[in-house]
């Protein structure tokens, strides 16, 4: 599966879209434990600071043969995280333009960083990387894109979000766009939190403005489940994705048993 023509990328957004499911997995269990697809393994587990200041699991680093791949986790409470981060922005300091990025955001892919460097500098520098996440990992996953892209051997990483909310102001998107020639970010216009923060934020009772925008390229992913949280979960990503080749989606999920999302339960 190489990302370029059309039926490749779909077949990676599916497979990756799964690959984010794990990383919830990867969190709920009190082992720590997820499905790891086949010929694929475990490279090392990112370690962050969530929201709330506790060091946390929020994803991991698979390496296949080919293939690496950099996945990030949103928050297990679907949608009110949101409003728990004031949608504040500090410089990003990562490149050398002159750029603001969510400052939630920041912080937490910042907690993770030198362990995701550290990782990869021990890998092939000719395997083709993908950075993936949902949610606010989607957020996290673009903030490390153009990182390695600016600062690693790895300067053509191919990225893919699922319902990410906007990251940074206008400089950081058109910033994105020069570093971050592969970027695919899949998102239901029904989905709450591609929405967020809006466009134009305002602290409360403060005068200062933020303005936020959306990093290319978007890959419109229209559904509708009935609530706010069904229009978001990871699960309902797949599972639309899924109906764009249902044939790779059911060899994908039966020759690796319990590693796609179960969209039933995820109500």
């Amino acid at each position: 599966m190489n990302v370029g023509t059309n039926n490749d990328q779909e077949q990676w957004a599916i497979f990756l879209a799964a690959i984010c499911g794990q990383t919830y997995a990867q969190f709920t269990n009190t082992d720590g434990s997820f499905v790891v697809p086949l010929n694929y393994g475990v490279i090392d587990t990112i370690q962050a600071k969530s929201i709330s200041n506790v060091w946390e699991p929020f994803g991991f680093i698979l390496e296949s043969p080919k293939e690496i791949i950099i996945a990030f986790r949103g928050t297990s409470s679907t949608t009110n995280w949101i409003s728990n981060i004031i949608a504040s922005q500090k410089r990003f300091k990562y490149i050398k333009e002159d750029c603001l990025t969510h400052r939630g955001f920041t912080d937490i892919y910042s907690s993770a960083r030198s362990g995701i460097t550290s990782a990869l500098s021990r890998l092939s520098p000719n395997k083709t990387l993908y950075i993936t996440g949902h949610s606010l990992g989607g957020a996290l996953a673009t903030l490390c894109a153009i990182d390695v892209a600016a600062n690693t051997t790895y300067i053509s990483p191919n990225l893919f979000t699922y319902g990410s909310p906007r990251v940074g102001d206008p400089d950081f998107a058109k910033a994105f766009t020069k570093y971050v020639r592969n970027s695919y970010r899949v998102a239901n216009p029904f989905d709450v939190v591609t929405h967020a923060p809006p466009t134009i934020y305002k602290l409360p009772k403060r005068e200062k403005k933020y303005y936020y925008s959306h990093v290319q390229t978007l890959s419109s992913l229209s559904f509708q489940n009935g609530s706010v949280s069904a229009n978001h979960l990871i699960g309902k990503y797949f599972s639309e994705l899924s109906k764009l080749q249902p044939q790779f989606t059911q060899l994908l999920c039966s020759t690796n048993p319990g590693f796609c999302p179960v969209v039933e339960s995820q109500e």
